[in-house]
């Protein structure tokens, strides 16, 4: 594992320099999630509704409409990988481990993806950082079987279900909801709510 901090991360993305304490003490008040699960919410209020979200807003997305929500639980697995045509901002309001990818890697002939390229980082809490729209990335995980919290931004409407459907050819094959593209592992589960089944390799886990 390594930390952000690392050379190696610029990859993947870009460490920001945001006052994120306002965040990361509304979050905190949230309940926590049930053990063993993952919850993922695109747009809260109460985040909308920070000082944060229009700086985010105008200086990282250029004004684009964008959601402010956040993906928190209980994750100790890769279980898949997705990526957008997009940044995504993740803002740690605890400890996590991100695992990442390069979306030049996917073998779109097949597919398919190794999991043997992916990379495990370490972002401390009151961290944000910019995942840039070629990373594969999928939940953070929690440190020692600890509960994650972290905030998540992306254009609004992402993640959103499908209005539409497409051939089935392709990159295609791959895209899961609005602005998504998943691969699964077979021993995710994601199989039966429609997502590919492309990961091959160990499901890595921490």
């Amino acid at each position: 594992m390594k930390r952000i901090t690392d050379g190696t991360f610029c990859t993947y993305g870009r460490i920001l320099d945001l006052d994120v304490e306002g965040f990361t003490a509304v979050i905190q008040q949230r309940a926590a999630a049930a053990a063993g699960c993952v919850v993922y919410e695109p747009s809260i209020a109460k985040f909308e509704a920070l000082p944060l979200f229009a700086i985010l807003q105008k200086e990282i997305y250029g004004g684009l409409p964008i959601e402010f929500g956040h993906c928190s639980g209980f994750n100790s697995r890769l279980d898949a990988l997705e990526y957008h045509r997009s940044s995504e901002i993740d803002i740690a309001a605890t400890d996590l481990v991100l695992m990442l990818g390069r979306q030049q890697d996917i073998n779109y002939a097949e597919n398919t993806y190794d999991t043997s390229k992916v990379e495990m980082f370490f972002v401390p809490a009151g961290t944000a950082v910019e995942l840039y729209a070629t990373t594969l990335h999928y939940a953070p995980c929690g440190m020692d079987g600890k509960e994650f919290r972290c905030g998540v931004v992306l254009p609004r409407g992402t993640n959103e279900v499908l209005d539409f459907q497409l051939s089935g050819k392709g990159e295609n094959r791959l895209l899961f909801a609005r602005n998504k593209w998943l691969i699964a592992h077979e021993e995710s589960g994601l199989e039966k709510d429609g997502a590919c089944v492309g990961l091959q390799g160990e499901n890595l886990h921490i």
